[in-house]
């Protein structure tokens, strides 16, 4: 079984947990690692729910705050094992979000008398269906664990704050047709071609970018993915087009998935995931506080992270990672170690006031 060695610099460790693969679905090796690297320190009280890994300081603090980050990624694409390359690691999860947790974990082992306690959380499933997040299940069996007047997730922000997150929602769109021989067509009815009308609207559609408290979020509408057809003989009787929308935090679920509708008027829309966003919250003291302690403005976060969870549930929150979110998910993810170093620079002061 791996193991991790948190006395390691957090590059070193970024390179550990990076090595440890833990695509969706596959994360317990990892889980495993750090349950039992965080379980052996004495200033932590430690949960677990699944492969979700809690750790809290019980220090009677006046204050308390939330820091998490998800262990697993998108699929490996021949991008493993990390490599090291002109002050850059390279490698799956690099960006997405190991250098974050990596310097979470190396905080959590080092500070044992924050000025804040401190709620640690490293979870599974977030490159998935919502349903299936690993704080979604939290949420249901340990609410209590989520208390805090401030959280950050360690999601890929390069380093500065980023505030709210856009929403995401996924629909599939269908055209249904009328099955028959190819040889034969006009008996038929084609569903594919009675689907280009659906990736027409796409191509002209003009996403918004909508101000939300002083931040610009851009929104999207795209296709992300098709299938069609059953046979190279047999004029298809469905075409499936699925189709991902960003929308503005300032935008409900609800407008969200009506805006949708609205656009495809005609065809079938089935909902298939559906994940609020987030307003930036930077008005909140302990935000304004952070903001100043790491230095720099505050940025729009574009893509869904779990900073609208914990708006949801009233607590403030932001983004603050190491990483560019551009090469999330990218084959060439990479991130320079000076941003590794920084960002856990940026946290050790802020939680340790010095």
């Amino acid at each position: 079984m791996p193991r991790l060695d948190l006395t390691e610099s957090s590059i070193d460790l970024t390179r550990t947990i990076c090595d440890i693969p833990s695509v969706s679905d596959e994360e317990t090796p990892l889980a495993d690692a750090i349950h039992d690297a965080i379980g052996a320190l004495p200033h932590l009280s430690v949960f677990r729910d699944g492969d979700t890994i809690v750790a809290r300081t019980e220090l009677g603090r006046p204050h308390r705050v939330v820091i998490a980050g998800h262990i697993d990624t998108v699929p490996i694409n021949g991008n493993l094992p990390t490599t090291l390359v002109g002050g850059e690691l390279w490698g799956r999860g690099t960006v997405d979000m190991k250098a974050g947790v990596a310097v979470q974990l190396k905080l959590a082992a080092d500070l044992e008398a924050p000025r804040y306690d401190v709620t640690w959380m490293w979870y599974d499933h977030e490159e998935v269906d919502a349903q299936r997040n690993g704080l979604t299940r939290l949420a249901r069996t340990r609410p209590d664990l989520f208390a805090g007047d401030f959280a950050i997730l360690g999601e890929p922000s390069n380093g500065e704050v980023e505030g709210g997150c856009n929403g995401n929602l996924r629909v599939m769109v269908r055209a249904h047709g009328r099955r028959s021989h190819s040889a034969r067509s006009w008996v038929g009815e084609n569903a594919i071609h009675k689907a280009a009308p659906i990736l027409a609207r796409l191509a002209v559609y003009e996403a918004r970018t909508v101000t939300v408290d002083s931040l610009d979020y851009r929104e999207g509408l795209n296709a992300v993915r098709m299938r069609g057809g059953i046979a190279g003989n047999v004029i298809p009787d469905l075409a499936e087009i699925e189709v991902n929308y960003r929308f503005a935090p300032s935008t409900s679920g609800a407008q969200a998935e009506q805006h949708v509708r609205d656009v495809f008027d005609g065809f079938e829309v089935e909902l298939l995931d559906l994940a609020e966003g987030a307003r930036p919250g930077l008005d909140a003291a302990f935000a304004q506080e952070f903001v100043a302690s790491v230095g720099g403005v505050a940025k729009p976060k574009y893509g869904w992270t779990d900073v609208a969870r914990f708006s949801a549930m009233g607590v403030p929150a932001v983004n603050y990672g190491p990483g560019d979110p551009m090469l999330a998910h990218h084959d060439d993810e990479r991130v320079p170690v000076a941003q590794i170093e920084a960002v856990e620079r940026g946290l050790r002061t802020w939680l340790t006031g010095a």
